[in-house]
C-alpha cells in the first residue's frame, strides 16, 4: 500500500518537474556581483529550471535546518524524560525482585519449638494460659 501511495505522489511530481524543465530551458546568467552588472566577477550561466529547482531545494534545506535548531529544547526534554523513565523502570524492577525475595522468605514458616508458643511452663494441664 505504501508503494502505491509513493508512486501516486512521485510519478505526478516527476511529470510536473519534466514539464517545468522543458518549458523553462532557456539559459539565464546568475550573478553574485552587485556592483558590476555588465561584467560580473562571479557569474554562472545555467538553465532557468535548474536555478528555480536548486533555489527551492536550498530553501527546503534551510527551513529544515532552522526547524531542527528550534526544536532542540524539545529533543533535550524528551531525552531527559526518557532517561527518567528508564531509571524508574529499573527501580521498579529492583523493587519487584526484592518483593519476590521477601515473599519467599515469608512463606517459610519457623520451625516449631518443643515448648509451644507460650514456653515450657506457659500452660497448665487443661491448656489454660498461665
Amino acid at each position: 500500500m505504501r508503494k502505491f501511495f509513493t508512486a501516486l505522489v512521485v510519478i505526478p511530481l516527476g511529470l510536473i518537474f519534466i514539464v517545468f524543465a522543458v518549458a523553462n530551458r532557456h539559459f539565464v546568467t546568475v550573478s553574485f556581483d552587485p556592483f558590476n552588472a555588465a561584467d560580473p566577477a562571479i557569474a554562472v550561466s545555467m538553465p532557468l529550471f535548474a536555478v528555480i529547482i536548486s533555489v527551492a531545494i536550498l530553501g527546503v534545506a534551510a527551513g529544515g535546518i532552522a526547524t531542527w535548531f528550534r526544536q532542540r529544547h524539545w529533543r533535550r526534554a524528551a531525552r531527559h524524560h526518557e532517561a527518567d523513565a528508564r531509571r524508574a523502570r529499573a527501580e521498579a524492577a529492583d523493587l519487584r525482585a526484592a518483593a519476590a525475595v521477601s515473599r519467599t522468605d515469608q512463606q517459610r514458616l519457623p520451625a516449631p519449638s518443643q515448648y509451644g508458643f507460650y514456653g515450657a511452663a506457659g500452660r497448665d494441664k487443661q491448656g489454660a494460659t498461665l
